[in-house]
């Protein structure tokens, strides 16, 4: 018999755990002593705030990142195909969402290995939430091209996609390069084209505002390396 994938929603803040992961989940992530994660330190700092029963020291941790490579997959499943249920725990928020992980997950459900996704935190459905944007219809789009030129043409070619579409663009980028970001989004959209910058998300400094660009030209906030998620809809 095989064990079972769970999808572990791991904190975007150092907040209480309470506040994002309800009773349930801690419960059942409490009981898994296997398992598949970018960074076996902080995977240990989160695990230690859930009292596993499984002595930290002694969770059997395996790393999956950016950089590990396709063909090495398959032995990740290995423990669940022993038996053993295994959480699968991104840095922040939800595996395989703006995370590594789809791969396995994908190779998962080919060995018919049963995914359970937990509920948690994640940044990008925070924040269309709060956007006041339409929740409908939306597209992430994850990081923008890093090059001025190239960013500023993706940038009208997603404000006509959402114009055509009805549908709110959703993106990110490295928090060093937020505000440059912004100053290029209010430079090259349209007036009424409405802009949600969403800050710190959970973090007791949240900052979420949805204005329109001509409104925003007006008075930009610093958010020089602070996480935050981008939202347009034109």
């Amino acid at each position: 018999m095989t064990g079972k994938l769970y999808l572990i929603p791991a904190p975007i803040s150092q907040t209480d755990i309470a506040w994002v992961l309800p009773v349930a989940v801690q419960q059942c992530v409490a009981e898994i002593s296997h398992f598949i994660v970018e960074h076996p330190k902080t995977a240990r700092q989160f695990l230690k705030q859930l009292h596993c029963k499984c002595p930290l020291q002694e969770l059997n941790m395996q790393t999956l990142n950016e950089h590990t490579q396709a063909k090495d997959l398959l032995s990740l499943l290995d423990p669940i195909l022993a038996g053993h249920d295994v959480g699968l725990l991104s840095e922040a928020g939800c595996p395989a969402v703006a995370d590594p992980g789809a791969g396995l997950i994908r190779l998962a459900h080919k060995k018919n290995i049963p995914v359970v996704p937990l509920v948690g935190p994640s940044s990008i459905l925070l924040a269309l939430m709060a956007s006041g944007l339409n929740g409908q219809r939306f597209a992430f789009h994850g990081y923008l091209p890093v090059e001025s030129t190239a960013r500023a043409s993706k940038i009208l070619e997603l404000e006509k996609i959402s114009i055509n579409l009805k549908q709110t663009q959703i993106f990110i980028e490295t928090p060093y390069r937020n505000q440059k970001l912004l100053e290029q989004l209010v430079k090259v959209c349209n007036d009424n084209t409405d802009l949600c910058v969403a800050t710190d998300l959970t973090f007791v400094r949240e900052m979420i505002a949805t204005k329109s660009i001509k409104e925003w030209r007006r008075s930009l906030p610093d958010i020089n390396k602070i996480p935050a998620i981008f939202l347009l809809q034109g």
